[in-house]
């Protein structure tokens, strides 16, 4: 069984690769939301003029941004990759490859429930539609679209022969054809679905997940086949959001039906 490597901190003090990666998270974060701040800043000078308790609420989203990503990237770099790679480096170890090929559909299906971009989204859609298109409809689809792309990314590692294009391949067509079919609603909330289901949760604790066990499966190569999930990740929701979006067409041309077979039925009668 091979050994996870990372860029964690390790220290005998429980608190301080957390303390130290903070700081340099605080360092990044600050470069990546400063000039954010300088243009809304400039902007309310010039042009928006918002009142004081607007701009104050503005600036405390901004500070609350701040301090969440900082402790997210703190944590990601201290310990939760880590956890990710030995989790699946130890999972790997088992003689059947089906338990991590299930692992990896359950950290999937589940982990797609706490990115936070995904439950924006999918308020947005049911807003936008109102409520014509669950929330619940498409997180169910995201994270069974996850959970897929991940248990084959696992049967792609332990299963020598196969190749990141067998699957990509097929996906983008099959995501080309369907958009062609699906509803034009959904074939929007399906390509956007894809870009925020491959988020932060997924990139960090998925893809450390994948090298764990591509570490440790003796067919593997971390270098190749320990990358490519996100892919995986990013394409599958698409084609699930568009197949949503079929049988979403199917049952309202079933209504359309039995509501025109009840109306023939009360002409008759009547």
């Amino acid at each position: 069984v091979g050994v996870v490597e990372n860029g964690a901190v390790y220290s005998h003090s429980i608190f301080m690769p957390f303390l130290e990666e903070m700081l340099k998270a605080a360092i990044e974060v600050l470069i990546a939301l400063l000039p954010i701040l300088l243009t809304f800043v400039f902007f309310q000078i010039v042009y928006f003029k918002m009142p004081k308790k607007s701009f104050i609420g503005v600036l405390s989203g901004m500070t609350f941004t701040f301090v969440g990503l900082v402790v997210f990237l703190a944590g990601v770099n201290a310990g939760f990759m880590e956890a990710a790679g030995l989790i699946g480096n130890k999972m790997a170890g088992f003689d059947n490859n089906i338990y991590v090929i299930a692992l990896g559909f359950a950290l999937g299906l589940v982990t797609i429930l706490v990115e936070p971009a995904v439950h924006v989204l999918t308020r947005q859609i049911e807003d936008v539609t109102s409520g014509y298109v669950k929330r619940r409809l498409v997180m169910l689809a995201l994270a069974v679209g996850v959970g897929a792309a991940v248990a084959l990314s696992m049967l792609r590692i332990v299963e020598p022969g196969i190749n990141l294009w067998h699957y990509l391949l097929p996906a983008y067509i099959l995501c080309i054809g369907l958009s062609y079919l699906a509803p034009p609603l959904f074939v929007g909330i399906a390509f956007d679905s894809g870009g925020v289901a491959s988020g932060p949760m997924t990139a960090t604790f998925i893809l450390a997940f994948s090298q764990g066990v591509a570490q440790a499966t003796e067919s593997a190569d971390v270098l190749i086949d320990g990358f490519g999930t996100i892919a995986m990740v990013a394409t599958t929701p698409i084609i699930a959001l568009q197949l949503l979006g079929l049988l979403f067409t199917l049952e309202s041309k079933r209504r359309k039906r039995k509501e025109r077979k009840e109306r023939r039925g009360a002409k008759k009668n009547g």
